[in-house]
């Protein structure tokens, strides 16, 4: 009997404990369906602004465009600027693979596009914070963050990875079909006016740097890039770019990745000659 007793006590005490999760995780849900996306907060400073693009034909006027100078990973002249590009003087797409951590899979991607007219415009999707805010990814599966697209210098946004913060970076020449590469650059625009108009959730798997990028890409191509672990490690993102064809195939797997390193040539610029010239004097010609 005494077993008899223990065994039910065990039994009612998980369903207890199941009903409590439930009835925490069910509070949790429709606290987080509650919450809403917003514009107008006290944003740290290198997400302070929100940028945006306007056509005219060919001809894009980029505002809000980031541009500091970065003195260390935290210290920085600040400095927005707007810019007109024309598509049609698109040199080449590139893909950055930024490794930030130990972990091989963690990892930052952005688009650069190179112009003719010598400007490098890098698209970046990250998390809008706020003052006080610092990222992780738990608190990313939570909607503690906005969805941001940076658009900036590549001068800013690279090299504070390069540079500032000494991460290991690696740079593909993307491999694009005819007008893909305006395509691209539109799509990535109108992404940008919708996020500064109708503000949407970051998800540390849902909604990330990389499946950003795979989403205007299919968006213009569908299909192209499909759903697979990679483009949610993005660390290992370079081996599908590779395999699809998507970036240029520098000798083989192994070679490309090789030649495709940015970050040591990067550390000895010394700042006299013109930042993505410098850093791509070494990689592949077209």
């Amino acid at each position: 009997m005494l077993r008899d007793i223990a065994f039910w006590t065990m039994i009612f005490s998980g369903i207890a404990l199941i009903m409590l999760f439930i009835n925490v995780m069910w509070k949790r849900y429709i606290h987080l369906k509650s919450l809403e996306p917003g514009l107008d907060k006290e944003w740290v400073a290198d997400c302070a602004h929100h940028g945006t693009a306007s056509f005219k034909g060919s001809k894009v006027t980029l505002k809000n465009v980031r541009d500091f100078k970065w003195k260390n990973k935290r210290d920085h002249d600040s400095k927005w600027i707007n810019t007109k590009v024309d598509l049609e003087d698109i040199v080449d797409v590139w893909f950055v693979i930024d490794h930030f951590h130990k972990i091989k899979g963690l990892a930052h991607t952005m688009l650069s596009f190179e112009f003719g007219d010598g400007q490098f415009i890098t698209f970046s999707f990250e998390t809008r914070r706020e003052v006080g805010e610092r990222y992780h990814p738990w608190n990313g599966l939570w909607r503690a963050y906005e969805l941001y697209l940076l658009v900036a210098t590549e001068s800013d946004a690279l090299h504070l990875r390069t540079n500032a913060r000494k991460h290991k970076v690696h740079l593909f020449r993307v491999q694009t079909p005819p007008g893909k590469d305006k395509a691209l650059f539109n799509a990535l625009c109108d992404r940008l006016n919708s996020l500064a108009e109708k503000p949407e959730w970051y998800h540390t798997f849902g909604k990330t740097c990389t499946t950003s990028i795979v989403d205007q890409v299919n968006l213009i191509t569908p299909g192209r890039i499909p759903r697979m672990w990679r483009t949610l490690l993005p660390g290992h993102s370079a081996k599908a770019a590779w395999k699809l064809k998507l970036i240029e195939d520098w000798g083989g797997y192994d070679s490309t990745i090789e030649a495709s390193r940015v970050d040591q040539r990067a550390n000895n610029w010394k700042g006299t000659e013109e930042y993505s010239r410098f850093i791509r004097a070494h990689l592949p010609p077209k």
